[in-house]
């Protein structure tokens, strides 16, 4: 078994009746909150496997003949294409094969602002004459991507007529290619040339040909056309040794594109197929989420999947039928960190990705589907109650091996109602370096840039730099029921705990969360358990932090144990806690194009005993 678990159990719908609920939905104490005890994690129902030890989704190379096989395994051994398909010809001349369809739009206003000369990323304007194209002055994390895999042809392409925009691509393709005139004998060789950057800019390259090869300058064509072919041959030759899974499948992915659209291709093609679809099924687990846990590895890797599909359609060919299948599973999780109004979850170093972006890339997709409910590897637990959707993380952080933006998020939750967010994380460490300043970037991954509770100012686990992570939650267990009796109206009832602060405190954080069916009130209890059978002496301050979303005025009650929430549409929410001291201070909220948004967070802190404690709160629409 790995060092990171998650154990769900199922429980029938009749279950919840027989133990009781931790937190009643009635009650008859000042705040309301409390009248029982949480019992301990039920034993009882169905056990799921721990998550990281499940198989990975497992899918088979396209079925291909022994002449086929044969020819595979020679463009593996390193024999060129052209040696192949020609051996006694000569070789084919640089061209392309056929012209892709763009299937994803760009954004206009980005292109608008490339076509005046900035780069526009993330709200952040960066003069294109100013660019160093060659990595030797490092660029910031979101323009370094954009910069470098051609992301920003897109965005050209939908701000006006094609006979507008392509002096202005080929003008900045010449400048990039001058500056990287020849790949570099192995990847790191500045950041154009890692696996990620590189696969992903053949591909854009060969989707977004007609804007860099419709000028009317033979020599620049000749140039661009050997790029394609270059970078190509790099790619074959250094593709085992991408950064990370997501980066390796880019490159593949940039591999078969060059296969399918370049001459001689077939024996590339090939090698490409099997290379791609091995390292899809190493990318996600078997519920179709990426190991990284990070909605922005989701939504890059359908797109990747999208345009490659563009390529098999512009020279009529089938795609693989297990591209297809890994495009519909990797939908669904995706989905599940939607709220009401389309847009994203802040989870895992994304942002609140707009909901038009989200929808485009669906769209794309041709995939029609629900949010995913079948939680296993992906980890985010979706309850829907009518206007109301809760998105709860309840799993270990991604393995250090897989995370990108690696964040100390466990048992953090986000809650909207009619697509107005009440509670959310601050969110958009991957955007750090727009107007998100890069400084920020590894404070926005701590426990504490999420809503939920922090002992001693610590993360439950480590943040390192680089976007890794290091020790700490290596296990979480999960139970989710539905409440049913006399006295309810129907809820549904999450109840989580995780080891984070086991071996440091001796305690186990538990937090147990109940959303009525009609989505206007949400119920919760933070307890803290001792880890071993002895609790220890001494007290130690916690700090249970609720940061409110974007538009929201937040004031504190006279009695200081609660506050008020007045939301732009004119609704009114009440925020009670049963113990602790409840303050209102300043945080900060990525929005939908990653730039930094002012908010305020609610947080009950106080100490908390060695020996344990719970604290109880409520969220109520009046009214």
């Amino acid at each position: 078994m790995s060092d990171a678990a998650l154990t769900t159990r199922s429980v029938p719908l009749d279950a919840a009746s027989a133990d009781g609920p931790a937190l009643t939905l009635g009650g008859s104490d000042e705040a309301g909150l409390v009248s029982e005890t949480a019992p301990a994690l039920p034993s009882g129902g169905e056990v799921v496997e721990p998550g990281r030890a499940l198989a990975l989704a497992d899918f088979a190379p396209p079925a291909i003949g022994a002449g086929e096989r044969l020819l595979r395994l020679a463009y593996r051994l390193g024999i060129p294409g052209s040696a192949l398909t020609a051996p006694f010809g000569k070789s084919a001349k640089p061209r392309l094969l056929a012209t892709v369809t763009n299937p994803l739009e760009g954004s206009k206003v980005a292109g608008t602002a490339l076509r005046a000369g900035h780069f526009l990323v993330h709200g952040a304007k960066s003069p294109i004459a100013q660019i160093e194209f060659a990595g030797a002055a490092r660029l910031a994390p979101p323009l370094e991507k954009v910069v470098h895999t051609f992301s920003w042809l897109a965005d050209l392409e939908a701000s006006a007529p094609r006979e507008v925009v392509v002096p202005v691509a080929e003008r900045i393709l010449g400048a990039w290619l001058s500056a990287n005139p020849k790949p570099p004998s192995r990847p790191g060789k500045g950041p154009a040339w890692n696996l990620g950057n590189a696969g992903t800019r053949e591909l854009n390259w060969l989707v977004h040909a007609p804007l860099i090869l419709s000028g009317s300058d033979k020599a620049q064509r000749a140039r661009i056309l050997a790029a394609l072919g270059d970078t190509a041959r790099w790619l074959d030759k250094n593709v085992g040794r991408a950064e990370d899974l997501l980066s390796e499948v880019a490159a593949w992915c940039g591999i078969v594109a060059a296969g399918l659209l370049l001459p001689e291709g077939k024996p590339r093609r090939l090698f490409g197929e099997a290379g791609l679809i091995r390292a899809l099924g190493e990318l996600v687990g078997d519920d179709g989420g990426a190991l990284s846990r990070s909605p922005l590895a989701q939504m890059e890797a359908i797109a990747l999947l999208v345009k490659l599909r563009a390529c098999y359609q512009a020279v009529r060919r089938d795609p693989p039928q297990a591209l297809e299948t890994i495009i519909g599973l990797l939908v669904p999780p995706l989905l599940a960190l939607t709220h009401g109004d389309g847009s994203l979850g802040s989870w895992q170093g994304g942002w609140a990705v707009d909901g038009a972006e989200v929808s485009a890339l669906i769209a794309a997709s041709g995939v029609r589907t629900r949010p995913l409910r079948d939680v296993r590897q992906w980890g985010y637990q979706r309850v829907v109650a009518q206007k109301g959707i809760l998105q709860f993380d309840a799993a270990p952080p991604p393995l250090a091996k897989h995370a990108r933006l690696g964040c100390a998020s466990t048992l953090a939750f986000e809650f909207s109602h009619a697509g107005q967010r009440l509670v959310v994380n601050c969110g958009g460490a991957g955007c750090a370096g727009g107007l998100m300043p890069v400084r920020l970037e590894q404070g926005l991954r701590a426990t504490a840039a999420h809503s939920t509770l922090v002992l001693d100012d610590a993360n439950s686990t480590a943040v390192l730099i680089n976007g890794r992570i290091g020790s700490g939650v290596s296990e979480v267990e999960i139970d989710r029921r539905t409440l049913v009796g006399d006295k309810l109206a129907g809820a549904t009832r999450l109840e989580a705990s995780h080891n984070g602060y086991g071996t440091r405190y001796g305690l186990t954080h538990r937090r147990i969360l109940i959303l009525r069916d009609d989505g206007t009130e949400l119920r919760g209890e933070d307890l803290l358990v001792p880890a071993g059978r002895r609790g220890k002496n001494g007290k130690v301050g916690f700090a249970i932090r609720f940061h409110v979303g974007p538009g929201v005025e937040v004031g504190l009650s006279e009695d200081g144990q609660g506050a008020g929430l007045a939301l732009p549409d004119g609704s009114y929410w009440q925020f009670r806690a049963g113990g602790g001291q409840v303050s209102i201070e300043e945080s900060i909220w990525a929005d939908g194009q990653g730039r930094p948004q002012p908010i305020q967070q609610i947080v009950v802190s106080g100490l908390v005993s060695r020996g344990g404690g719970n604290f109880a709160w409520l969220l109520k629409k009046m009214g």
